[in-house]
């Protein structure tokens, strides 16, 4: 083996240890986005838990995608829905292995985020959603760990792509 094929395989390793990485962190937000999920389903499923005047967990069984949004009763939708997120996992985990530096670490927070709530999906055939955030009497939308990651995954991207030039 010659000095350039070397180098190349040393590259291909360094590669493939970064999508290691990559993988792992999305398991970890996974794994973040489990242990509160089990927590509020085995503590908090008969009872809303006040926590103070602006923070409640309550759960909430989510049927329909982000915030509620398309809810409906019909297998048919609902299976559509969740093709449609696995592909979507998928690709996320795919850019995120082809990807540079901190779009790997958007990305996988995306997917992390994604692979909890799709969890979700397949086994309880619904999201259990509990951090309820209000102020007096209005109450934003009942959400979970998972939904945070993807939020903020996809705020980083927004804000990387929006201040970043391109060089």
């Amino acid at each position: 083996m010659n000095l350039k094929d070397k180098i190349v395989e040393k590259k291909n390793l360094l590669l493939r240890i970064k999508n290691i990485y990559v993988l792992l962190f999305s398991l970890l937000i996974f794994g973040l986005d489990r242990i509160s999920k089990i927590e509020i389903i085995n503590n908090f499923s008969n009872r809303a838990y006040y926590i103070n005047e602006y923070l409640n967990f309550d759960l909430v069984w989510n049927t329909g995608i982000g915030f509620g949004l398309f809810s409906y009763d019909t297998s048919l939708v609902y299976n559509l829905i969740s093709t449609l997120i696995i592909l979507i996992v998928i690709t996320l985990l795919y850019i995120a292995s082809t990807s540079k530096k901190i779009d790997k670490l958007i990305f996988s927070i995306i997917a992390g985020g994604g692979l909890g709530n799709l969890y979700d999906r397949l086994f309880y055939k619904a999201v259990p959603d509990f951090i309820d955030l209000h102020y007096l009497n209005f109450h934003w939308f009942t959400f979970n760990i998972a939904d945070i990651f993807i939020t903020l995954g996809i705020l980083a991207f927004v804000v990387k792509d929006f201040f970043v030039k391109i060089k």
